[in-house]
């Protein structure tokens, strides 16, 4: 584990270094994941301990802010094979949707079952720490697998570390009209590969400046955005020809930011892709620049 140290600021300006644990996770610990997963990965909680129909007990069941099923296993022993468990989990909810989308609607009533994004559910696995067989294993995998690392400091603050996570190629997104007849709507990443020679470079040199902001900054290719994220999402990302602009969602509260007409918007009366309800509309690079420090802003607050 890399060597995170933490201080706290005494009186007269000393400073005094907090006792860090890196103990395997306890119940108790769990119980506060659950409690916070919107909080701490953007997710939202849907079961704890759920009982597949083969005898296997997920830890932890969610549905993320992009609308993936999200399973999160807990490593309590440094010999426990989470990511091979977590992976049977995996294969028996894509065998299982029904029990999934019956979830949803339970406990999300204004979700509905067709917007849940099956092309490639995620796996995350939570512990104390990973050997360098876990995170080579995981490399190795065309899965959607993020392995999370925890660290408590005292007994008020928790640490997380994405150690590394790996986004499966989605799959074509077929979609019917009203009228019954099949169409295959274009995937964001069709979009983008028939935008213009300068709007792609355009949106490449906003993408560029997302992966600047950290090393933790990983891209989900989702169907209809892209999404940038460290844990949570803090921009996600459309481009379409018609527009002549590379959009971006960021998690900004509106009404923090003096809005500019045709640059940025409050979107959180309106429907949109991705997370983020202020809208930012990028068409030049002199646009880009107005634009970085809230894409700024809102990554170091995801």
């Amino acid at each position: 584990m890399s060597d995170i140290k933490l201080f706290q600021t005494k009186d007269g300006g000393a400073l005094a270094e907090l006792d860090s644990s890196q103990a395997p996770l306890e119940k108790g610990l769990q119980t506060l994941f659950e409690k916070n997963l919107e909080a701490l990965l953007g997710v939202r909680f849907l079961a704890s301990e759920y009982i597949t129909s083969n005898g296997g007990r997920m830890d932890t069941l969610g549905i993320d802010e992009n609308g993936y099923p999200v399973i999160i296993e807990y490593k309590r022993d440094r010999s426990e094979n989470v990511i091979n468990q977590g992976l049977f989990y995996l294969d028996w909810l894509m065998d299982h949707r029904g029990d999934f989308e019956i979830l949803v609607r339970d406990r999300f009533a204004n979700v509905e079952a067709g917007t849940i994004e099956w092309s490639a559910p995620r796996l995350i696995c939570i512990a104390a720490d990973f050997t360098k067989y876990d995170t080579h294993a995981v490399k190795q995998m065309s899965r959607n697998i993020e392995l999370v690392r925890y660290r408590r400091f005292g007994e008020d603050l928790l640490m997380l570390e994405l150690l590394t996570a790996v986004s499966a190629p989605p799959k074509p997104l077929d979609l019917s009209t009203a009228a019954g007849k099949p169409y295959q709507q274009k995937t964001v990443s069709e979009n983008l590969a028939g935008a213009s020679e300068e709007l792609t470079n355009l949106a490449a040199d906003v993408e560029t400046f997302m992966f600047s902001l950290g090393d933790d900054v990983n891209k989900k290719v989702l169907q209809l955005y892209f999404a940038f994220r460290r844990i949570k999402n803090f921009a996600c990302m459309e481009v379409r020809g018609s527009l002549k602009a590379v959009r971006l969602w960021l998690k900004i509260n509106p009404d923090s930011v003096s809005l500019e007409d045709g640059f940025t918007r409050d979107v959180r009366e309106i429907g949109h892709y991705g997370t983020g309800d202020l809208e930012v509309m990028i068409r030049s690079h002199d646009d880009l620049e107005r634009a970085k420090p809230l894409i700024i802003q809102s990554y170091e607050a995801s």
